[in-house]
């Protein structure tokens, strides 16, 4: 009897060991777990971050590319409002050359070589062409086309194009003495420049400051530059 009650006593003991240590192991596996549940969902919450930041990238470099597009769409339509014109006012240049040349030629005429008979409708045609190029550059200046102003200014490589150097020591040097074309603007935009003489100095006055040229020789020779400049002007017109 007492025999039995002892390995009932070391059985139970046993039993109760046996249970602590599998409600121990079970706690572990359970705190295991839980901390492999905990690190899943760092994880997964790293990895939502970063794929948000991705797609703020996204989004924001979209907006972007949007406001950018939207920038260049203004402008050119701002250009084209400015500009539209452009070619037709280009176009409408050598009319306005020619009128002037017609006035210049018949000015002269009227003054030197028409007969008196002649000249009162020779004078009335000069008025004529007179008033219809001021109304024709009254027009194109609502358009914004204004002429170059070129005489007596530095030469502009941006607005003059030169086509001779002519030896002058009474203005200072690199500057337009004589326009064989007029140039114009459209708006603040070069739309032809202007045919220009610009100055140079003399290699007397180089190398003498002190000498001045006789300035009829240098006009004298400015003028024959400028007349044969306008005939081949008129021929490729």
């Amino acid at each position: 009897m007492k025999k039995r009650k002892k390995e009932d006593f070391i059985k139970t003991g046993t039993d109760k060991a046996t249970g602590i240590e599998d409600a121990e192991n079970q706690d572990s596996a359970e705190a295991e777990t839980e901390k492999k549940d905990a690190e899943t969902e760092v994880l997964k919450g790293k990895n939502l971050e970063e794929e948000l930041n991705d797609q703020k990238d996204k989004y924001l470099r979209l907006y972007a590319e949007f406001e950018n597009y939207k920038k260049r769409v203004a402008k050119d339509k701002e250009e084209l409002v400015r500009y539209g014109n452009e070619s037709l006012l280009y176009e409408l240049l050598p009319v306005i050359d020619n009128l002037e040349m017609a006035l210049k030629h018949a000015s002269n005429d009227v003054n030197n070589d028409v007969s008196a008979e002649y000249q009162p409708r020779m004078a009335g045609l000069v008025q004529g062409v007179e008033i219809t190029l001021r109304e024709f550059l009254k027009v194109i200046d609502k358009f914004g086309l204004t002429p170059i102003i070129a005489i007596n200014k530095v030469f502009d490589p941006s607005l003059h194009h030169a086509m001779t150097q002519v030896e002058r020591d009474d203005v200072d040097e690199h500057t337009v003495v004589e326009e064989f074309r007029k140039g114009y603007m459209l708006r603040d935009k070069v739309l032809r420049p202007s045919l220009v003489a610009v100055s140079k100095k003399t290699e007397d006055s180089r190398s003498d400051p002190q000498r001045r040229p006789a300035s009829g020789s240098q006009n004298t020779e400015v003028k024959e530059e400028k007349e044969n400049t306008e005939e081949n002007i008129e021929e490729e017109m």
